[in-house]
């Protein structure tokens, strides 16, 4: 996750890992969008741990931050559907113009024909 996250790689926002936000530490924060992205290994599934991070993300929801989890099994087989959440989640957030190397050919075709008029 944080090779796709870091150096504003992941369409220039910035993103911190292992942020300290009150009580906790967030694995990854974006502070324009006040998202936080946690990724989740198995004793996450306990009853135990369901509470406490629904107590957590109740915590950082009542200060405006939204919590996206992910599965670490999931990370590894779903590797375009969490980057089509997040990135769906920023654009509600804080949005941003999509950088130009993912802009759709077809609008880089119809400017070049203007100019061959």
């Amino acid at each position: 996750m944080w090779s796709w996250l870091r150096d504003r790689r992941f369409s220039e926002y910035k993103f911190r890992r292992q942020h300290g936000f009150g009580p906790f530490v967030l694995d990854f924060f974006c502070v324009e969008a006040f998202l936080s992205i946690e990724l989740d290994g198995g004793q996450h599934g306990h009853p135990s741990q369901r509470k406490t991070d629904a107590e957590r993300d109740a915590f950082l929801a009542e200060r405006g931050v939204k919590t996206l989890r992910f599965w670490n099994s999931q990370l590894r087989k779903e590797k375009d559907v969490i980057l089509g959440t997040i990135w769906n989640e920023l654009q509600q957030r804080a949005p941003k113009p999509l950088p130009e190397y993912c802009r759709p050919l077809i609008a880089t075709c119809k400017n070049e024909s203007e100019h061959d008029v």
